[in-house]
């Protein structure tokens, strides 16, 4: 991210619910602040006479509504004169600018006059470019304001049902550092699809005071460094000090005189609300975006300490509670990791849902009704992080509000929903059980409770006549991992020596799969010689209690098997005890599973993988709790606002702009998909856009790159199952080959070509550094080699962000979209580029597979191994009987002559050695695939090398990519996960 705390070309826009030509209310003015002032803001302040310029992707459209209107006048007052305060008029301020009728120049100027004298975040004596940005900030703030409050209010007085969002991430931006990759960029873009198209939504983060990282690239590879987004505030948020909630950790439960459970004791800490407004593309609706911040009450620093000298532990109780939201993913290496992890999660959880039962309770007025709450709430849980919501929705429904558990258990069940984002067993996250037994001991009360009912379920559903099968399905489904079975079901796994047939004709308990439904099963009473007692603290997974209040008949007679004797014909079963030498875990998606209606995976191939595989016991127990609902992205920012120039070509050529709203009307480029004036007017855009990417080159790198090369470009977080590396081995290979050439061989063998990669490695995943590393190495030697001249470039751009991407998208010709088959859940930049007609290359994995449907086959460069392949490619390797192309292995000999500098490569290298061994044995088949990768990159050269034909399969591209508007997703969550309907502003 940028060293900048200041924001970059997306400034505004960015933080106006990440939507390109922020309409503003009804308008589209987009704030411009030149990249070039920032780099030096963070390092000292530096004068700048340049002017604050506007670019409006509105000004073709009438507008009516005057508080859109005034804003977009801001834009006409900031571009009517390179000196931003000439004509500024005296006047009453930002409120005479509101409450006209009809906005000019001149009140929007004196709006801004307003904000840089009487709002000041910098001192009086110059009227600078920060000073200014502030000020213009603050003053659509103002009028955006208006909507704001008239969507809350209406939302209010309607008391519809709405939706809540919740996710570690959000926006990944220069100035609002809150997020990491695709799930913050997918979370924002939801948002903006759900202020366009007028849904009741809210969005809940944290506000990260130092973000991730912003990375630099040095010579040993990255260095990470805090971020400071917040150093000079942020003009976008609001914040609450009358929205706070306690937040509680540690402590004991108790039983109190009223009978009830109580947490008491403990770290307490206060969550404060900071809104951010969100709004929708023509249309008033203007939602909200609400980031937690962690403190606790002055009176909790201890002055005595302080005053005795003991500074440190004065401040303790303020820095353990602000330091919940310092960083983004801390690194749980260690314990201290491991709780702030926790506690950020919990955080988020508490809060967000104290809200909203504050909103449902203020709402309900004097008649609360507690069934009512699913037809008036819906909960995302955007991945494994906010799963905390499901026992903390119980304990508040129980604790505070006196539920019964059944009544608390239907509510939370159809509340909550769960989207599943990842595949990958390291990502499915597990929690430590002691730990969180520590930390949040009421909670880990109501998961032991969840989770003896649902073994309870599971028994019922199955049986016990196939153990073996009884087994599987336990071991699989169990939130809780390597913990005690309860005893009951202990004694069903133990093999008597002999069985006696009983001589009465006793009523015992024989639990048997039933025809019935899945989540209500009916008991039975059978006579059987096997007896087996299941008496549950509740009913099972929202059973209701049968009228005499157990759920099993406790009035019949059990005869239970006792445990054989050591000495006896039986072996006693291991699974069902704990293993003393591993850690008891918490399994987090099992959990959100059975507390939930709804589970969804990404992409058709992701949510089939979790149906029939990473879930599969869960599916064929509720099949319909699963779907699928394939990520999007908005056209908004992802074409109308980073890439001016392709968006006019689509209006002039459509003949609407309706396209930015209705993305089924880019099908309607096909017609034209061979027409020469616009595959004229494709290539110059494209060439523009290239233009501005090596200027960014050269400022970042200080590498000089030709737009006359093909831009080929990987940009996502750094990961092995990303295969960065399979791409710059298949960009050493490139290189020896050239170097074996002539200098006329090569320029007849190969395109130029641009080869850039752009992402951050997590702090502790060393191996990804190892791959930064590697890349920069592998750039340093070809970019500097006189023999290949413009042939080949690589390039790494440091501290990838939104901003970044909006420069490199539009001007890519090849992305890489090359994941081992079945690991990406569906990716969201491969979408990205495809609407900004850029062909892909790539597996059949995530939303490739929808991607190439949809663009055609034609237009897509498949290779690799296919995701049901996969399993068999690796249990083939750990039997030795892979054998590598020869080419495979004369690059990574390469790679370890020492070209590339004295860079230690063996641990890299190494992984991609062995049969087996925990970093070893190639587990992500870059070897299986590097011979398919290869001879697909020379069909890429030969296509390019016919421009005509390369720039119609660009244009299909963009054609094809109609389907992966986020409008598109959104409203299938609406209709199938949240029962929730557009509510639009009078």
């Amino acid at each position: 991210m940028s060293s900048s705390p200041m924001p970059s070309r997306s400034a505004i826009y960015s933080h106006l619910g990440t939507i390109p030509g922020s309409p503003l209310l009804r308008s589209s003015t987009i704030v411009y602040v030149p990249a070039p002032f920032f780099g030096g803001i963070g390092r000292g302040r530096r004068r700048s006479r340049r002017s604050i310029s506007v670019r409006s992707v509105a000004s073709d459209r009438e507008v009516k509504d005057p508080v859109a209107e005034g804003v977009h006048l801001w834009s006409l007052a900031l571009v009517a004169s390179d000196d931003p305060t000439k004509n500024i008029v005296e006047s009453d301020g930002v409120a005479s600018a509101l409450n006209s009728s009809a906005y000019n120049a001149s009140t929007i100027a004196s709006s801004i006059k307003y904000h840089a004298e009487f709002t000041p975040s910098f001192s009086p004596e110059l009227f600078e470019l920060p000073k200014a940005y502030f000020a213009t900030a603050e003053s659509v703030r103002d009028a955006l304001i208006i909507n704001w409050n008239a969507t809350y209010e209406y939302y209010e007085k309607m008391n519809v049902k709405q939706a809540y969002y919740l996710s570690m991430e959000f926006l990944q931006e220069p100035d609002a550092a809150l997020g990491n990759g695709g799930l913050g960029r997918l979370a924002s873009c939801f948002l903006d699809s759900l202020a366009t198209l007028n849904y009741p939504a809210w969005g809940y983060g944290l506000r990260y005071r130092y973000g991730l990282f912003k990375q630099n690239i040095t010579k040993d590879g990255q260095e990470e460094v805090a971020e400071n987004w917040l150093e000079m505030g942020n003009p976008w948020e609001i914040v609450r000090n009358d929205v706070s909630y306690p937040v509680k950790f540690y402590g004991k439960v108790v039983i109190g005189s009223d009978g009830k459970k109580h947490w008491i004791g403990g770290e307490n800490i206060k969550a404060v609300a900071y809104d951010v407004p969100i709004p929708g593309y023509k249309t008033k609706s203007t939602i909200n975006l609400r980031l937690w911040s962690t403190k606790v009450p002055s009176e909790d620093f201890d002055l005595a300490a302080f005053n005795a000298g003991h500074h440190a532990k004065a401040s303790e109780a303020h820095q353990n509670a602000e330091k919940i939201c310092y960083i983004l993913y801390p690194g749980d290496e260690s314990m201290e990791g491991k709780i702030l992890r926790l506690k950020q999660q919990y955080t988020l959880c508490s809060a967000s849902l104290q809200d909203i039962i504050a909103s449902f309770e203020r709402r309900s007025g004097n008649s609360v009704n507690w069934k009512e709450f699913p037809t008036k709430v819906a909960v995302q849980m955007n991945d494994t992080h906010p799963t905390l919501c499901i026992p903390e929705l119980m304990r508040i429904l129980i604790d505070v509000k006196g539920l019964t558990w059944n009544e608390a258990w239907k509510i939370t069940q159809r509340t909550m929903a769960y989207t599943n984002h990842t595949v990958l067993p390291e990502a499915l996250e597990k929690w430590s059980l002691e730990l969180m037994q520590k930390l949040l001991p009421r909670h880990v009360e109501i998961i032991e409770m969840i989770d003896e009912e649902l073994i309870n379920f599971i028994i019922l559903e199955n049986g016990t006549e196939d153990l073996v099968l009884l087994e599987k399905k336990l071991k699989d489904m169990r939130i809780l991992d390597n913990v005690d079975f309860p005893e009951s079901v202990q004694k069903l796994f133990y093999k008597p020596m002999e069985e006696t047939p009983k001589e009465t004709s006793e009523e015992t308990l024989k639990v048997t799969p039933q025809g019935t439904s899945k989540e209500f099963p009916k008991k039975t009473l059978k006579e059987t010689p096997k007896t087996i007692p299941i008496k549950p603290k509740q009913a099972p997974l929202g059973k209701p209690l049968e009228p005499s209040g157990v759920l099993l008949d406790e009035k019949a007679e059990f005869e239970e098997v006792e445990p054989e004797e050591e000495d006896s014909e039986g072996e006693e079963p291991s699974f069902w005890k704990s293993d003393p030498k591993l850690p008891k875990m918490v399994r987090m998606a099992n959990l959100c599973i059975v507390g939930g209606h709804g589970v969804n995976g990404v992409a058709e191939i992701h949510s089939e993988i979790v149906k029939q595989d990473v879930f599969n016991s869960f599916y064929k127990l509720w099949p319909e709790k699963f779907q699928n609902k394939t990520n999007g992205v908005t056209p908004r920012r992802w074409i109308r606002f980073c890439n001016p120039e392709l968006s006019s070509i689509l209006t002039r050529w459509i003949g609407t702009d309706d396209w930015v709203l209705n993305t089924e009307k880019l099908e309607e480029l096909r017609k034209f998909a061979d027409n020469e004036d616009l595959h004229l007017e494709w290539r110059a855009a494209k060439k523009s856009n290239k233009m501005k990417v090596v200027s960014l080159i050269r400022q970042r790198t200080g590498y000089i790159v030709s737009p006359d090369s093909m831009f080929d470009i990987q940009v996502k977080r750094i990961h092995e199952y990303k295969r960065q590396l399979l791409n710059i081995l298949g960009i050493v290979y490139r290189y020896k080959k050239m170097k074996e050439m002539t200098a006329e061989d090569r320029i007849s063998s190969f395109v130029p070509r641009v080869c850039i990669f752009g992402g951050k490695a997590f702090a502790t995943y060393v191996q990804a550094k190892r791959i930064v590393k590697f890349i920069t190495d592998v750039g340093a030697t070809i970019n500097n080699d006189p023999d290949i001249g413009d042939l080949l470039k690589v390039v790494f751009v440091p501290d990838y962000n939104v901003s970044v991407a909006e420069m490199l998208i539009p001007a890519s010709e090849l992305s890489q979209h090359i994941s081992t088959a079945g690991m990406e859940a569906s990716g969201t930049s491969n979408m990205k580029f495809a609407m900004n007609g850029c062909i892909l290359i790539g597996t059949l994995d995530g939303a490739n597979v929808e991607i190439r449907e949809e663009v055609g086959e034609d237009n897509f460069f498949l290779f690799g191994a296919r995701a049901h392949e996969i399993a068999d490619l690796r249990t083939e390797r750990a039997e030795g009987k892979f054998v590598p192309d020869p080419r495979f292995e004369e690059v990574k000999k390469f790679v370890c002559s020492g070209v590339f500098g004295p860079g230690d490569y063996d641990e890299l290298m190494g992984s991609l050695e062995g049969n087996e061994g925990f970093g070893r044995a190639d587990y992500f088949l870059v070897g299986k695939d590097f011979p398919s990768y290869l001879e697909c990159q020379e069909k890429v050269d030969e296509a390019y090398q016919d421009q005509k034909r390369w720039t119609k399969m660009s244009i299909l591209n963009t054609a094809g990519s109609y389907k992966f508007s986020s409008d598109r997703t959104i409203h299938e969550y609406a209709k199938d996960i949240w029962d929730i309907k557009p509510v639009v502003l009078p």
